[in-house]
């Protein structure tokens, strides 16, 4: 028996219950995964709220870390003893052990650790598809990147650096404009007391970014528009803030350009799965990108690490221990 997350309805961090589950064998294309971290991630949230549509009874999680126990017919890409991180669907992350679809599973390399994986993955390969493949940003330009000192933020921050750009970072405290400079932002707006488009209005001489990052949605949405330069990308990836309400197309200013991306279609194929999360390994494996773990909890207080991160109370990575 383990330990797994079930749901049978939506709702705050106490729907989450923990039950005890029997694993048997893998069947086609299917692994069993012993996890030894587990990541928490935003998405989880608008599950759980049903913000994203689920039908409990259901798992939830979507990234961890561990060891391949066995593998079902079909399976090539990876072998039993094989260390293996992912982040993608379907739902049950949260659980001491799987069995799982092989096909997001990538091996990892020896020197990244279990913990900083299941930190990483969905929110670096989110990272990596943001900078490099979305809006490639290029030396000279400018970006906006809000919630700058949280997981997928103090990634971005440190990746954007290295390829030259100058970072205007969001934040909501003191403490967390330091933490973001200190991982590579060149200049901090916190959003409790500052207006973030006046002030990168005036950062960029009334030019304005060439891209914005927006995963705080609702709130943020307008004011990102306003941020832009003629011609700039507003690239809305994520509703921390509640989901952005329908957009009247006149909103784009005639020169505005709006996507709004996500993870899974990136990583679709075996082939894009393993550039993306190549390119992430070499980022961490080199040094040039830390990740940062700020929480580490016992698997057993998950509640307590939702309505941690829903407060917006965390910074960096959180990484849940089986």
């Amino acid at each position: 028996m383990v330990r797994a997350v079930r749901l049978d309805r939506i709702g705050g961090p106490e729907v989450m219950q923990m039950v005890d589950v029997e694993l048997g064998d893998p069947g086609p294309g299917e692994v069993r995964v012993q996890h030894h971290a587990i990541g928490l991630n935003y998405i989880d949230i608008y599950g759980r709220t049903g913000l994203y549509p689920m039908t409990p009874p259901s798992g939830l999680g979507l990234e961890a870390a561990g060891v391949v126990e066995a593998i079902g017919p079909g399976v090539l890409h990876v072998a039993v003893g094989d260390r293996v991180a992912y982040a993608g669907g379907p739902l049950g992350a949260y659980s001491d052990a799987r069995i799982m679809p092989a096909k997001p599973l990538v091996k990892l390399p020896d020197n990244i650790a279990f913990e900083t994986a299941a930190s990483m993955m969905l929110k670096g390969m989110t990272v990596q598809y943001l900078l490099r493949r979305t809006f490639p940003v290029q030396a000279g330009q400018t970006i906006l990147f809000h919630a700058a000192a949280g997981g997928v933020g103090l990634i971005a921050m440190q990746w954007a650096r290295k390829l030259g750009v100058t970072i205007i970072g969001t934040v909501g405290s003191d403490e967390k404009a330091e933490l973001a400079r200190a991982h590579g932002c060149h200049h901090t707006i916190v959003y409790t007391r500052e207006n973030f488009v006046e002030r990168t209005k005036e950062l960029t001489q009334g030019r304005g970014v060439d891209v914005v990052y927006d995963s705080i949605g609702k709130d943020t949405f307008d004011g990102s528009l306003d941020c832009l330069r003629k011609y700039g990308m507003m690239v809305s990836f994520g509703n921390a803030s509640g989901p952005v309400p329908p957009v009247a197309l006149t909103k784009l200013k005639g020169h505005l350009f709006l996507t709004r991306p996500s993870l899974m279609p990136h990583t679709e194929t075996r082939e894009e799965l393993d550039a993306t999360a190549g390119e992430l390994f070499e980022q961490v494996s080199s040094g040039d990108v830390k990740i940062r773990i700020d929480q580490r909890l016992p698997f057993a207080q998950i509640q307590h690490a939702h309505a941690e991160l829903e407060a917006r109370r965390t910074t960096g990575s959180t990484v849940l221990i089986p």
